[in-house]
């Protein structure tokens, strides 16, 4: 009776995984395992693939479109890491407190989060426009010529990063809220009575208290980061001269544009890779600095 019992609760619990697992099968398990032996051929979608070794990784980790690639990917992240994470903490912490309308307040700092890319991106591709961009024309009411944004050599990645940011920041926001939010209010009313001031209480007792929070927001980030894409290829095509390419843009242009389905696939495998090794490191220096009693 108890073993007919086991076995109808499996079945049930089956019953309600399966369409999840056929999805998780079906649309990403077997087209990376896919990918993973495409990435031994020479495959163009039309002809037999062809198997060539580890040639396309030795090509792929000699190519220097990759190689630029990945240190655009490090700029960008040296740039949009720091900036959300500052950000997006001054927004939680603002928006912790007891103010008249901050529901409102947070539904509009969230509305970036939820708006396609590809929208985003073509608004902001024409307010940073060099010639008749609502952000140039703000400038030259002050005396400033704007520079011509996503063709600039300079500029180009900055305004990638700006745009990342002001769309990210929202979520980060939120993330970091709830992680304030779920701090004890004891911890505050022991620091008040030892003397401690509002700068004291928010770095000895609110950062370390919220170190997993932002060790979550890190980790999610960082991954996003090295797959940066949408924005690039809406707003900038990778330009100028390749200036804000990235390894993602890399892959799509060999896979889908070049054919080249092969050499994308090592491409891809490399990335995650080094996405997989990121965050390794980062699970083991977390034991350093985040703080996971309350």
């Amino acid at each position: 009776m108890v073993g007919q019992k086991r076995f109808s609760k499996a079945v049930v619990i089956i019953g309600f995984l399966l369409p999840s697992l056929a999805g998780l099968f079906l649309f990403q398990l077997i087209p990376m395992l896919s990918s993973a032996v495409i990435s031994f051929t020479n495959w163009d979608l039309l002809t037999p693939a062809k198997f060539v070794g580890v040639d396309n990784y030795t090509e792929a980790l000699q190519d220097e479109k990759t190689l630029t690639s990945l240190m655009n990917i490090l700029q960008y992240i040296l740039g949009y890491l720091p900036s959300v994470l500052a950000f997006g903490l001054l927004f939680a912490v603002l928006l912790n407190r007891k103010l008249r309308g901050i529901k409102l307040y947070r539904i509009f700092i969230f509305v970036p989060v939820i708006t396609s890319w590809v929208a985003v991106s073509i608004v902001w591709r024409w307010l940073l426009n060099g010639q008749s961009g609502l952000i140039n024309y703000l400038l030259s009411l002050i005396g400033i010529q704007g520079p011509v944004w996503l063709q600039d050599f300079v500029w180009a990645m900055p305004s990638i990063i700006a745009v990342s940011v002001w769309k990210d920041i929202g979520y980060v926001t939120v993330i970091l809220l709830a992680g304030l939010q779920d701090i004890s209010e004891d911890y505050y009313e022991a620091a008040t009575i030892d003397g401690a001031g509002g700068f004291q209480q928010f770095f000895r007792v609110t950062l370390p208290l919220l170190t997993p929070s932002i060790f979550f927001v890190l980790v999610i980030s960082l991954i996003n980061g090295f797959q940066l894409f949408d924005q690039v290829l809406v707003m900038t095509g990778g330009g100028p001269a390749g200036q804000t390419s990235t390894l993602v843009q890399q892959i799509y242009g060999n896979a889908f544009q070049s054919y080249k389905m092969g050499f994308a696939s090592a491409q891809s495998w490399i990335l995650f890779v080094i996405i997989f090794a990121v965050t390794i490191v980062q699970q083991q220096l977390q034991k350093r600095w985040v703080t996971y009693d309350r």
